[in-house]
């Protein structure tokens, strides 16, 4: 929502201990988001079937048939009883100050999740990613992907702030891939008491976002790589453009690609995120997705990528 005064004149010095205020809004945006949905939808939009597992609520049918409709499996999604979905809701006022209030609702369900049966449904599965979600979920879901020998992805992004460094050891330790921002990077090695060579230690590939100077790629298995950003063609909203980075990665490791090319694929969905208002408003055509794809990355990842996209438009 957007306040079109400012927060700090309906605020009065010494009673600030007794707040009880009413913004007349003057506009309202309701928007698709969770971090699995944005990143299962990046990913079915370049052509694959990825499977969301978590917990919902009653009020989620509309949002099952968006993204079925854009090819994501939601088959094991969880709905609860009780619970309204998860929700993030923000007023902004003139001066983009914020005033937020994030509802987990039925998030708070999916620590009764089992990957058992998601297994046992579609036959195995290649690669589990387990975001920022339930604390208690995300323990338990990479605790059973170790028990399962089922490949992980730890990317515990805004759940770090609230977790303690045990907790950050126990959801990294042994993952195939570790995706971060620069920030959540330098948390994880505060928190755990891990440097940076213990942390490439303990996972196969680290993956640090940063912004507009792009991708770095570690492992103890081949020497660092950058990756930059392809150029945008506008820039209007960065919500989401993290999530889009991982669905396009994911994509392409799914594909068989190397990191580099992987790391090259989440870049460039990551600026259709970037020049779209909300994170899963943007559109891509085969075409012309090919087509920046050459311009920022030559013809060599052209070639490598190209067979294998199944883009949503041609």
């Amino acid at each position: 929502m957007r306040f079109p005064g400012r927060f700090r004149d309906s605020l009065v010095d010494g009673k600030l201990d007794h707040i009880s205020l009413s913004f007349l809004v003057d506009e309202l945006e309701i928007r698709r988001g969770g971090v699995g949905g944005n990143i299962a939808f990046g990913m079915g939009v370049l052509g694959a079937r990825p499977l969301l597992v978590g917990a919902a609520g009653m009020d989620f049918a509309d949002y099952r048939s968006w993204l079925e409709r854009h090819n994501v499996d939601t088959a094991s999604v969880l709905i609860s009883e009780f619970r309204h979905t998860a929700r993030f809701i923000c007023t902004t006022d003139a001066d983009q100050n914020q005033w937020a209030t994030f509802y987990a609702g039925a998030m708070v369900e999916s620590r009764d999740i089992e990957l058992q049966p998601v297994v046992d449904r579609v036959g195995g599965l290649d690669l589990v990613l387990i975001g920022p979600n339930d604390p208690e979920a995300m323990l338990r879901h990479t605790d059973e992907c170790r028990f399962r020998s089922i490949a992980f992805a730890a990317d515990p992004s805004q759940q770090l702030a609230r977790m303690e460094g045990e907790e950050i050891r126990l959801l990294v330790d042994g993952a195939k891939f570790l995706f971060t921002n620069e920030y959540e990077a330098s948390l994880i090695e505060q928190k755990t008491g891990w440097s940076a060579d213990d942390i490439l230690d303990r996972v196969e590939v680290r993956i640090t976002t940063l912004g507009a100077k792009g991708s770095r790629i570690e492992s103890r298995h081949f020497a660092p790589m950058h990756v930059p950003v392809p150029r945008e063609e506008q820039i209007i909203d960065p919500t989401g453009v993290g999530d889009a980075f991982r669905a396009g990665f994911l994509c392409a490791y799914s594909w068989g690609a190397s990191y580099e090319r992987c790391a090259q694929v989440g870049s460039l969905l990551a600026t259709y995120a970037i020049e779209t208002v909300g994170p899963q408003e943007y559109e891509v055509s085969q075409r012309r997705f090919v087509e920046r794809l050459r311009d920022a990355y030559g013809e060599t990842a052209v070639a490598e990528v190209e067979p294998h996209l199944r883009c949503s438009r041609p």
